[in-house]
């Protein structure tokens, strides 16, 4: 497992930046990047399962290890979702959990820093580093077109 680290600066306000990123409608615009029609199910509450999926019914069941609003968020990623249905004991899930996902945010002048902290397998990281700074771009246009 390798974490990956990106960082961008969004000329809008901290609590601008986590309400764009983390929001329900807003989260599917930037995360297509990723992957189109991303959305997540659940609650970035401390300690709530969250579970981020694709369509076909494909993603990541998860959960929310610690979340200081406006500040920070940290998502431990616990297993695979296949066909709607959490898979958090194959040997597929196993294999690259628990990872963590980690969102910081930071004052940066009237703009604030968000830096982002990803643990991928090996054979994910090409698609890691192509698709990161693509998701962080849109981000950036959505957070400072409505900031």
């Amino acid at each position: 497992m390798k974490t990956l680290h990106y960082t961008t600066v969004i000329d809008a306000p901290r609590q601008h930046v986590w309400h764009v990123m983390l929001g329900a409608e807003t989260y599917k615009t930037w995360t297509s990047a990723f992957a189109d029609g991303s959305y997540f199910e659940g609650s970035w509450d401390e300690g709530q399962t969250i579970r981020f999926l694709i369509p076909d019914g494909r993603g990541m069941v998860s959960m929310i290890a610690r979340n200081r609003p406006y500040e920070f968020v940290s998502i431990r990623h616990l297993g695979i979702i296949k066909d709607g249905i959490d898979d958090t004991e194959s040997e597929a899930a196993r294999n690259w959990t628990p990872a963590y996902e980690n969102y910081t945010f930071s004052d940066a002048g009237t703009a604030t820093e968000l830096k982002i902290d990803v643990d991928t397998e090996q054979e994910f990281e090409t698609y890691m580093e192509d698709t990161w700074p693509k998701a962080l771009a849109k981000l950036k246009a959505l957070c400072e077109a409505a900031a």
